[in-house]
């Protein structure tokens, strides 16, 4: 009896532990439209764990959420929202005995100013922001203006504009030929002005995601987008064309990053390294058409699905395009002003 009653003892922890395994959750905040959704189902599948999946449309709406309360296991933000998440000790540096995968990475990807040695963040696409416009409605001969073709009146009521407080003002800063990392508190009220016109002038349009689905359509003449909604839109519409102005623009970097108070941060290191092996990179930059960080799937795209889509083969020759960095006191500014801009 003693030997059954152990028996059924040592049965019941390990059936115990299988239901405790089954049970785990990851938490996942990522941007909207950023994942081949199946590669969730297989991680669960691998795993034997459930994959909770939210979304955000900004760095600051997902950082809002984090100071409500909110506890996720990895978060994906842009380079300068690492930066913060940084200095403020919010994040718990990354396995990387676990990440193997990260050196099939980019060397032009790892080792930002934001995060030198990649203690805390993992690259997860990266690209740049320009202009999408219709070549049946733009006279390319206008591409010259740069930015200022936003506040072109011949194309009035025809812009699409990222509703970002961030890119909005890097735009109006290369416009007027600053860094879109000044300090100078002139120079902002300059870019104020410059966003305050294109506001009251042009009958732009606010957008986030929805641009995408819209462009699609032909539905309006220029879109301010990232360079991996640009080269997605490209591939499904023929009449459209991406442009970075030669002024300058924002180079950005999305990572995948474990928060300090991560409830499952085993789980979300295998979660990271999964995501970035060449099966996963190469599903995701093909389903959501952003540029992939693996060198290997890089080349590939840029052989076959991407090798005629110049939104996807990020510029890097530029000295004037700029890795944002963070600065409360310029973040304050900004995110004061681009209210008023809104409001007017």
């Amino acid at each position: 009896m003693k030997r059954i009653s152990v028996l059924f003892l040592i049965v019941g922890l390990a059936l115990a532990g299988c239901k405790q395994n089954t049970e785990q959750t990851l938490k996942v905040f990522n941007w909207g439209v950023y994942v081949d959704e199946d590669l969730i189902e297989e991680f669960e599948a691998e795993y034997g764990v459930t994959v909770i999946y939210d979304t955000f449309d900004s760095n600051e709406s997902m950082y809002t959420k984090l100071m409500s309360g909110e506890v996720y296991d990895i978060l994906y933000p842009s380079d300068y929202m690492v930066e913060r998440l940084i200095q403020e000790k919010a994040l718990q540096p990354l396995d990387k005995a676990v990440l193997t995968n990260l050196g099939s990475l980019m060397p032009s990807v790892l080792n930002q100013s934001f995060d030198p040695d990649n203690t805390y963040s993992a690259p997860y696409f990266w690209g740049n922001v320009g202009l999408l416009y219709d070549v049946e409605k733009v006279d390319e001969a206008d591409l010259a203006k740069g930015w200022e073709i936003l506040r072109d009146p011949q194309y009035k009521g025809q812009i699409y504009f990222y509703d970002s407080e961030r890119d909005a003002f890097m735009i109006a800063l290369k416009a007027l030929g600053y860094s879109a990392n000044t300090k100078d508190s002139a120079q902002l009220e300059k870019a104020y002005e410059w966003l305050k016109e294109l506001n009251q002038t042009m009958d732009a349009v606010y957008v986030t995601d929805d641009v995408i689905d819209n462009m699609i359509a032909g539905n309006k003449a220029i879109a301010v987008v990232y360079s991996g909604d640009a080269a997605y839109i490209l591939q499904e519409n023929p009449s459209m064309r991406y442009f970075a102005p030669e002024e300058g623009t924002n180079i950005w970097v999305d990572s995948m990053v474990i928060p300090e108070n991560a409830q499952n941060p085993k789980l979300a290191n295998a979660w990271i390294n999964f995501m970035l092996s060449a099966d996963a990179a190469e599903r995701n930059t093909v389903e959501v058409g952003y540029t992939t960080v693996r060198q290997d799937v890089y080349d590939a795209m840029l052989e076959g699905d991407y090798a005629d889509n110049n939104a996807y083969a990020v510029r890097t020759d530029n000295v004037r395009d700029e890795v944002f960095v963070y600065d409360e006191d310029m973040k304050k500014i900004i995110s004061d002003l681009w209210f008023k801009v809104k409001a007017e």
